[in-house]
């Protein structure tokens, strides 16, 4: 059993490097974080399983006090479903290959759960947003309770550009959590906004130099993990 304050990190049969979202626990604050740099950290059936399953983990564990997310990498928080994975999966066009296909296309709720959409840690989660946040990105950022933003960081919802339903949530909670205008030009023009607009808006808490994103990140876990959790 690891000793208090000691990092965990949860590995399953491949190396860790290969694992499409990683998992890590220290003291009371778990860290998740979305593991394809190369993808943009698009949302492939795997990272959506991984994701299901650290959630259940964030909600079941009392030790955990808080969770934080983020992306790999330096450009790319989350940009959405992987859809050139997910349409053919979903569409029979081709057979799900291996353990996390079969079951996103048993479950299609998963992805509501994976990105907070249908599901409550009951514990606070804080985003550290570490560049694209995009689509199923966005959509994601509004299931969190904090938020801190790298400053080159961007937000959207690029879906209507393609004439794709935000199937995530944002058509409800983005007016309650912005003001109805602002919510209205980001989900019906497509375009993006910087950092700093975020900010403006509303939608973020905090931005900061990418160089000091997780260490904003993890201040703001560590004062919510000193809290009293049945209050929190």
């Amino acid at each position: 059993m690891p000793k208090a304050g000691q990092v965990t990190r949860r590995q399953l049969h491949e190396g860790e490097e290969t694992m499409h979202a990683l998992f890590e626990k220290q003291g009371h604050i778990a860290t998740i974080t979305m593991n394809r740099p190369d993808a943009l950290n698009a949302l492939s059936p795997e990272m959506i399983c991984r994701l299901v399953d650290y959630w259940q983990e964030v909600h079941d564990d009392d030790n955990i006090r808080v969770a934080i997310v983020t992306g790999a990498g330096a450009k790319s928080f989350c940009s959405g479903a992987d859809l050139g994975q997910l349409i053919p999966l979903f569409t029979g066009a081709r057979k799900p290959q291996n353990e996390y296909e079969e079951r996103v296309v048993k479950d299609r709720g998963l992805t509501g759960i994976g990105i907070l959409r249908d599901f409550d840690t009951v514990k606070p989660v804080v985003a550290a947003v570490n560049g694209f946040a995009v689509a199923g990105g966005t959509e994601m950022l509004q299931g969190t309770d904090i938020r801190v933003a790298a400053d080159h960081a961007r937000f959207g919802l690029q879906e209507v550009k393609w004439a794709i339903f935000p199937g995530g949530g944002s058509t409800v909670r983005l007016p309650r959590q912005i003001p109805y205008c602002r919510a209205m030009e980001i989900l019906i023009t497509g375009d993006l906004i910087s950092a700093q607009e975020a900010f403006d808006v509303g939608l973020i808490n905090k931005v900061v130099p990418a160089a000091n994103l997780m260490e904003a990140a993890m201040e703001y876990a560590e004062k919510l993990a000193k809290n009293g959790p049945i209050a929190v």
